[in-house]
């Protein structure tokens, strides 16, 4: 009791213990490869009542958690980059928004058919279609698959989601606020507020933004105060005339997405977002009833399993119909098979407005820490589960797949020299190669924007993946002299060494390595020379100059 009494009476003894305890969570999530947000909703349960009872500070708590998701938006707004899904065509588009279609449709209907109402099915409906853009770009970046095809197309319609809730939030916000006032009324004042802000973000955008942040670029910690200041203004006046704070935060966001210091502003928000974010997860966690959660295993257990398994279904039939391989279908849409903080967030809403309980507010959490925790493996893990669900998958894709083959239809285009991975190493041999007109190559690589780039440059280059198992089957490498394989991975080299004995290959096969043990185990699998890039530079670098130099002084 004396303990509780300290705890009310000096907030930073309580602030000491929550912060102690998410350290040691949020390094038992790195061991388990848990995001953590499963590990701080976690965290907010142990500090809640259910258990320690260290939660006393609720309004500051509260403060917090809204200051993490206003920076949250903020964020999101700031990276909201167009060029993405512009890059990728419509696929992002229609997958996206038919994502979102078929998972709120089959989800509402699951609600009713378990038992909830027409108003709590619709929010645990909207809430199932959200994916964490958070959690995804972690694990396609610690994987490096970001500029992969289908990394890109799970970034396209992740920011399509993003758009989407955040006219949600804005819906919520207009429902919210019409108790006394008409329907047709309420519209005009939302119309009206909305235009108003976003004549406010066009004008900062387009006559002061600018000059001021280039202004303020000259001390780094100006300028990230300065964004944070106009975030928190931005929602403020969001929240005066009639929306949600969220909504101000995310065209506060918007407004400097086109700013050349954006990635600058974004690389220093980042650690203020997720520490910030730590109490939003705590005051959801605290506040969880775990006697209410646990009356809601069952229907939780069902939503799960449709989010796990439902949602990337739609993405396979979706990507499928429009001529996307299963490989890359699946891949994308494993990345959609767990909901996001978004999720938690407008559930939020709906139970501050009233719409919903804290019986669907615990649902839809209980949700989130199944779908994200078990969604993190199977992202991890995606290529093993692939190779393993390959065969089941053909009824996915179009009997002939062509949009993410684009060497498809040259197969029988032949070249003397192969290249895959078309980075730094291997555009310098392509460029090497094009000074010898006699000899023909064809650059084969998995960043789309690395293919644009290059073939705007007259190269000859195809999108492909050296980690699809299927890629053989079409580079028509039968009758090439020799296949570069500028990707240092001993994983990926030997397997397609092998493939290619498989296959009789006749011609010469060099691999690449980074470190001497990589180095010996390629030799003796089979590969005519390996090449190492450090090891090339530092002869040509002897050859041509250092030898000469090293000549003057003898």
């Amino acid at each position: 009791m004396e303990f509780l009494t300290l705890l009310s009476k000096y907030p930073f003894y309580e602030f000491a213990i929550i912060l102690f305890l998410a350290a040691v969570l949020g390094g038992l999530g790195q061991l388990l490869h848990q995001p953590l947000i499963v590990m701080f909703i976690a965290l907010g349960v142990v500090v809640g009542p259910a258990l320690l009872d260290v939660v006393k500070s609720e309004e500051n708590i509260h403060l917090l958690a809204e200051m993490g998701i206003t920076i949250l938006l903020f964020v999101v707004g700031l990276k909201l980059d167009l060029r993405i899904i512009k890059s990728v065509g419509r696929i992002a588009l229609l997958t996206g928004m038919g994502q979102v279609l078929f998972t709120s449709l089959f989800g509402f209907f699951i609600g009713l058919g378990l038992g909830f109402s027409v108003l709590h099915s619709f929010y645990i409906a909207v809430a199932l279609t959200f994916s964490s853009t958070i959690i995804i770009v972690k694990l396609l970046s610690d994987k490096r698959e970001i500029d992969t095809l289908h990394g890109q197309i799970a970034i396209g319609f992740l920011i399509v989601q993003d758009i989407v809730v955040v006219l949600v939030m804005i819906v919520l916000s207009t429902i919210s606020n019409m108790e006394d006032t008409t329907v047709t009324r309420e519209i005009i004042k939302t119309v009206a507020s909305g235009a108003f802000i976003v004549l406010i973000t066009y004008a900062m955008m387009k006559w002061i933004l600018p000059r001021l942040s280039k202004f303020l670029a000259n001390s780094t910690e100006m300028l990230t105060l300065f964004a944070i200041a106009w975030c928190i203004v931005l929602a403020s006046i969001a929240q005066i005339i009639g929306f949600s704070s969220e909504v101000g935060a995310f065209m506060a966001g918007v407004s400097l997405a086109s700013s050349q210091f954006k990635d600058l502003i974004s690389g220093r928000l980042v650690s203020i977002r997720d520490f910030l974010l730590i109490f939003f997860f705590v005051d959801l966690g605290a506040n969880l009833n775990l006697e209410l959660i646990g009356e809601q295993v069952a229907p939780a257990l069902i939503f799960s399993g449709f989010v796990l398994v439902g949602n990337p279904i739609i993405v396979l039939i979706i990507m499928g119909l429009m001529g996307y391989r299963k490989r890359t279908s699946f891949l994308a849409g494993l990345t959609v098979a767990q909901i996001s903080e978004f999720s938690l967030i407008f559930a939020g809403l709906g139970l501050a407005v009233g719409h919903i309980t804290d019986e669907v507010v615990g649902l839809i959490t209980l949700v989130g820490l199944i779908t994200i925790g078990l969604s993190t493996y199977l992202i991890i893990y995606s290529h093993r589960i692939y190779n393993f669900l390959a065969p089941a998958l053909r009824i996915f894709e179009r009997s002939n797949p062509q949009r993410d083959i684009s060497f498809h239809t040259h197969t029988h285009e032949q070249a003397d020299v192969i290249i895959l991975g078309l980075g730094r190493f291997g555009e310098k041999i392509t460029n090497i190669l094009d000074e010898h007109h006699d000899t023909t190559y064809l650059g084969i690589d998995f960043d789309p924007n690395t293919i644009d780039f290059l073939r705007s440059k007259g190269k000859n280059v195809y999108y492909g993946d050296i980690e699809d198992p299927e890629i053989l089957n079409y580079i028509p490498y039968e009758n090439s002299k020799c296949i570069i394989n500028t990707v240092a991975n001993r994983e990926l080299s030997m397997q397609m060494i092998r493939g290619l004995k498989r296959n009789n290959y006749k011609g010469k096969i060099y691999l690449t390595s980074l470190n001497k043990k990589d180095y010996v185990r390629l030799k003796t699998c089979g590969a005519d020379k390996v090449l190492v890039p450090q090891r090339m530079a530092a002869q040509k670098f002897y050859e041509d100059f250092l030898s000469d130099e090293l000549n003057k002084t003898i």
